[in-house]
């Protein structure tokens, strides 16, 4: 007669619990973002856009808002790699553009060099730079987020849609803004 015996190693991992930690990992990489306009507000506002320099059908430059006050957002970005999934290496940008309480926040803004598919970002080159920016918006104004992304210069920055003045200040780096290979 043959016996089987389970022996339970205290600290070890049971199917139960791998399966547990596999779940927990998938949804935790779905991305959740707050709205534009905090819940409740019901005051003026303005609008802030993204922008976009397409470079060609696979690159393009991106400057964006990625949160308001430490609440991250939908931005342009994400957005573009989420509705241009499964298409290869080609890319139509897919620019956002909200309402925003107007009022004095702070405002994340980030400029990133961007690729239809992950093995071109990392087998070539994305520049990123990012920096906040503190300001209140006037009630309907358009303002629209505008960089400059280059091996010696990049810079971020927002600037009223009407004037083309700039709003707040300039995130900027002279030099380098090249993202290393685990940083993409």
């Amino acid at each position: 007669m043959q016996m089987t015996v389970w022996v339970r190693v205290p600290g070890a991992m049971t199917t139960r619990s791998i399966a547990g930690a596999v779940l927990l990992m998938v949804l935790c990489g779905c991305a959740t973002f707050a709205p534009a306009i905090p819940e409740g507000y019901s005051g003026p506002v303005a609008i802030i856009k993204d922008s976009v320099k397409p470079l060609s059908q696979s690159k393009a430059d991106f400057f964006y808002i990625s949160e308001i006050d430490g609440r991250r957002i939908e931005d342009s970005r994400l957005k573009t790699l989420r509705v241009n999934q499964g298409r290869g290496f080609n890319m139509t940008p897919s620019v956002i553009e909200r309402n925003v309480p107007a009022q004095r926040a702070t405002f994340t803004l980030v400029g990133r060099t961007e690729y239809a598919a992950p093995i071109l970002a990392l087998t070539n080159t994305v520049y990123q730079i990012t920096g906040k920016v503190t300001f209140s918006p006037e009630t309907y104004r358009s303002y629209v987020v505008r960089g400059e992304l280059g091996e010696n210069y990049s810079a971020v920055w927002l600037e009223d849609e009407v004037t083309g003045k700039t709003v707040g200040e300039k995130i900027e780096v002279t030099g380098p803004s090249k993202l290393g290979v685990f940083e993409k």
